[in-house]
């Protein structure tokens, strides 16, 4: 069982969302599940499985501007901000810490209800206690 784990953070790297696809899954269903979810914001950092026009589009739309490199297989390239980009390791640091429980690492539960609830759980304990 493969699972993929989307999240939207604050700018501290304090996760506010989740959502849960299956591995296999694109990284575009997770975006499309969390657009309505974003809180207002000035930027937002994504690294290049989220980058597709119709989310680059929605993303402006509400007035949030995206730093998300282009895939290699477009054919144009995308111009963002590398140094605002760097900063995207937050995201990275959360997932880690995440992963320093041992139920969340080794994905013990094979429901995947009781894996997002494990995973929710930890985010609370580790960021919000």
């Amino acid at each position: 069982m493969n699972t993929k784990l989307h999240a939207v953070t604050d700018r501290n790297g304090r996760p506010l969302n989740f959502f849960m696809t299956a591995g296999q899954i694109s990284d575009y269903t997770g975006a499309a599940a969390l657009l309505d979810s974003l809180p207002s914001a000035e930027w937002m950092l994504a690294d290049r499985g989220y980058d597709a026009d119709w989310f680059r589009e929605a993303l402006e739309e509400k007035g949030i501007k995206p730093c998300i490199p282009g895939r290699k297989s477009r054919a144009k390239p995308v111009k963002y901000d590398k140094r605002k980009y760097k900063r995207r390791n937050r995201i990275e640091i959360m997932f880690g810490r995440l992963k320093d429980w041992r139920r969340v690492a080794t994905r013990y539960d094979r429901c995947p209800t009781v894996f997002f609830s494990a995973v929710c759980l930890a985010a609370t304990v580790l960021f919000w206690l």
